[in-house]
């Protein structure tokens, strides 16, 4: 499988909720769920962990990335990824990349074959 990116800069193809999805194991959605709900001490379901990536278009999108500030952004401006955008860096973007300096170096090497 191709490396799925969201518009972000994260790898959805990597993460957790998106790969119990495409396996379908209600097994790792209850492990994700569990372990999520006590690092972000929020109350996440194992039904929430249904994702089929933040730009796959597809209805199945993990709770949180369904009030994403950047994904909202993205699909407004109908950008493929944040890379694509006219105005970035963005503030919003800025912020992530203080947490997950990972996406940002997706973004950039991105920007450099654009």
């Amino acid at each position: 499988m191709d490396k799925m990116i969201a518009y972000c800069g994260y790898t959805c193809s990597e993460c957790l909720a998106f790969k119990a999805t495409q396996s379908d194991d209600d097994t790792e959605r209850i492990k994700i769920a569990e372990m999520w709900s006590k690092q972000f001490d929020a109350d996440i379901k194992p039904e929430s962990i249904n994702c089929d990536g933040c730009a796959s278009g597809s209805d199945r999108i993990f709770d949180y990335c369904n009030i994403c500030e950047i994904r909202k952004c993205a699909i407004g401006k109908q950008v493929i990824n944040c890379a694509y955008c006219v105005d970035y860096s963005c503030e919003k973007l800025d912020t992530l990349f203080k947490m997950a300096p990972n996406a940002k170096s997706t973004l950039e090497e991105i920007r450099k074959n654009i």
